[in-house]
């Protein structure tokens, strides 16, 4: 049985120096395990800082898939709080990172989200980078002006199997290397990086980025909010209370789980769950598990979207591999299709989600796969889980709002999301 949570009253941030430091500690500190967060940590401008500062520029996010930069000169940008990154595929193919600022007056470089480049040329003053962000040219600088110390600021980044995550710390986790090596034989033969990408949707929630990420790690809500979404899933696939009522369901799904699993792993796709979302630094879980009916995707018939599978795969029902990474991502990886999903916030009570849908890069559009049945179930659960998330937010806003228990069959891994933050800011007020 949960705890009876203490009635806690309401904390205001008070603006003195470090007075919105020290009563975030005490926050912290009187978190309450197995509930929800208080009600500043959704609602605070104050707190939603300290989040950019503790969380998304100390730790690695996901930001991006390569197909959408496909070849040398391809650039994408993301903003993450106040920070611009360009990331650019160089002509050695590499994938670089920058702070999206010119060195000599700090102009932005880039302002389209997408698109392609010869050299980085900023449109000030014409100062120009190669792909490398190599000063090459500034006019009218004078003789003893250094183009080498004038390079553009490196962002860390790593492509794990073709999805692209930065750092903007200047000593990043070190732990990420230690994440890859364990997913990669997990992600390597879905090839993302040989993908294109079909379709891209950013929705705008009006809601705090951590009710984004609540609302994900869990299915309680599935039943009854999210019908497309809910015919490719098995009934006790998310979470059911132990008991005569449930065992035969459960005992039948994890029969379904394990000889699925067992032919899977005999085919080279290792399927077992790895989960340390709130034991290290980068926490990440990872699973692949049935999908139901037909079995082969997370489409309305639960069939494949697209005809050409990707990588070698010739079997379509190879269920939905899914992987979460701490603090903003989410993917699922099926034999025709990949669903990436990036958390981006944007203040204390809106928050951008980027969903990206990638298929074969010799996939043909209106033969191998439409956009509307590829994308089907994921824009209309995105949109029923923005709605969610924007009546959670107007609730938490309520004098009335205090913590509620988790559920411990249905809502885990909220409990490991809120533990994992509340350690990492806690990490972060240590530091700073």
């Amino acid at each position: 049985m949960s705890a009876t949570p203490t009635a806690t009253a309401p904390v205001t941030l008070h603006p003195r120096a470090g007075g919105a430091a020290d009563t975030l500690a005490l926050l912290l500190e009187r978190r309450l395990p197995g509930h929800s967060l208080e009600a500043p940590f959704y609602m605070s401008e104050e707190i939603f800082r300290a989040d950019l500062a503790h969380i998304f520029r100390r730790h690695w996010i996901f930001v991006a898939v390569a197909p959408q930069v496909p070849e040398p000169g391809d650039f994408i940008t993301v903003d993450v709080g106040g920070d611009s990154v360009l990331i650019v595929r160089d002509d050695d193919m590499a994938l670089r990172a920058f702070h999206n600022v010119c060195r000599h007056r700090g102009s932005k470089l880039c302002d389209a989200h997408q698109g392609s480049l010869g050299n980085i040329v900023c449109p000030y003053h014409q100062w120009t980078y190669d792909l490398e962000g190599k000063l090459i040219h500034a006019d009218h600088m004078g003789e003893t002006f250094l183009r080498e110390q004038h390079h553009l600021h490196k962002v860390h980044l790593r492509e794990l199997e073709g999805l692209i995550f930065i750092c903007l710390a200047d000593a990043p986790p070190t732990d990420f290397e230690e994440v890859a090596a364990r997913m990669r034989p997990y992600l390597a033969p879905h090839k993302l990086a040989e993908c294109k990408v079909a379709a891209q949707v950013e929705i705008l929630e009006q809601g705090n980025w951590k009710l984004t990420m609540e609302n994900n790690r869990e299915c309680y809500h599935c039943v009854g909010n999210h019908p497309e979404l809910t015919v490719s899933l098995y009934e006790h696939g998310f979470g059911a209370q132990p008991g005569p009522q449930n065992a035969e369901g459960i005992a039948r799904f994890e029969q379904i789980v394990a000889d699925s699993c067992a032919r899977w792993e005999a085919m080279g796709l290792p399927s077992v769950r790895m989960e340390e979302l709130d034991t290290r630094v980068t926490g990440f879980r990872t699973q692949r598990l049935p999908l139901d009916r037909a079995g082969e995707s997370q489409t309305l018939d639960t069939q494949v979207a697209c005809k050409k599978l990707l990588g070698d795969f010739t079997e379509k029902s190879l269920g939905g591999l899914s992987f979460w990474t701490q603090p903003n991502s989410w993917h699922h990886f099926m034999s025709d299709h990949v669903v990436s999903f990036s958390v981006i916030p944007l203040s204390a009570g809106r928050t951008l989600v980027r969903t990206t849908w990638c298929v074969h890069k010799d996939a043909v559009e209106g033969v191998d796969y439409t956009v509307e049945n590829l994308t089907a179930v994921w824009n209309a659960t995105n949109d029923q889980d923005r709605r969610l998330v924007e009546l959670s937010q107007a609730g938490v806003a309520s004098p009335a709002y205090r913590p509620g228990p988790y559920s411990p069959f249905t809502e885990g891994l909220v409990e490991a999301f809120c533990t994992w933050y509340v350690d990492r800011m806690r990490a972060g007020l240590s530091a700073a």
